[in-house]
């Protein structure tokens, strides 16, 4: 029987690794499972944090099971990893890609004990037109899903999940990012924010958007020149990895 994943031979399951008294949480995006994050996980718990990244609903299965979720799922799937994470560890810190990135923002705007936010290609503005966003809602009700861009592109072989987007998962997306743009304002916290130049899965305008209403007074920003939007796994990734273990250096109570 085919799987219905791109890549299903990676590593893609939820995990917890134990490891010092801070701990990461971090989200996959849309159609995407944790295979997205585990590269960036991996390197941290070797400079010994505790690492944890879930498996959101309706991913790691079937396109179809995409179209069956609510964004409420996604975000109740995010308080409960992270009240695991926060039982475990005395610091916890947020991130994610792309939709996980959304994730990460919610928790951080729910919860001031959050010590940083890693944001990677946040989606908090798709790079579509208010009719392409409409064209999603009228087509959701009789195709269950497009094919995705990019498979293929640097990155891809290290990506896993659909190969295609299922619109009503999508919908839920847009859904979800008018629940974040309101609660910017509630983010205090030191944010990392990651783009890749080459990203066409978001607006170009995201970055800017979350800086401008995030409460945080210290925001640290870095394009990669050859990046597309998986930055986590392109070709410049070994970069973005020591941009966080800096990031984090900086920013968290020492001792």
């Amino acid at each position: 029987m085919q799987s219905a994943l791109y890549n299903p031979q990676l590593e893609g399951n939820p995990f917890f690794w134990q490891g010092g008294e801070t701990g990461i949480l971090l989200f996959h995006g849309l159609t995407a499972t944790p295979a997205e994050v585990i590269p960036l996980a991996k390197f941290l718990h070797g400079q010994g944090y505790t690492v944890a990244g879930p498996l959101l609903p309706g991913h790691g299965t079937t396109p179809d099971d995409l179209n069956r979720v609510h964004w409420r799922e996604w975000t109740d799937t995010a308080e409960n990893s992270f009240r695991h994470l926060a039982d475990t560890c005395r610091t916890v810190v947020v991130g994610g890609e792309s939709t996980g990135a959304l994730l990460a923002l919610y928790l951080a705007a729910r919860h001031t004990e959050i010590a940083a936010v890693l944001a990677y290609a946040p989606a908090i503005q798709l790079a579509l037109s208010r009719w392409d966003v409409l064209k999603t809602y009228f087509f959701a009700p009789f195709i269950r899903a497009v094919p995705k861009p990019g498979l293929g592109d640097s990155g891809s072989d290290l990506w896993q999940g659909y190969p295609v987007n299922p619109l009503k998962g999508v919908i839920q997306l847009f859904k979800l990012q008018k629940v974040i743009r309101r609660m910017l304002g509630q983010v205090s916290q030191p944010l990392l924010v990651v783009e890749g130049a080459n990203d066409k899965t978001i607006s170009p305008d995201s970055a800017e958007i979350i800086a401008q209403y995030v409460a945080s007074r210290e925001i640290e920003r870095h394009m990669m020149p050859a990046s597309g939007h998986v930055v986590l796994l392109d070709s410049e990734r070994e970069q973005v990895f020591a941009i966080t273990l800096k990031f984090l250096a900086r920013v968290l109570p020492s001792g």
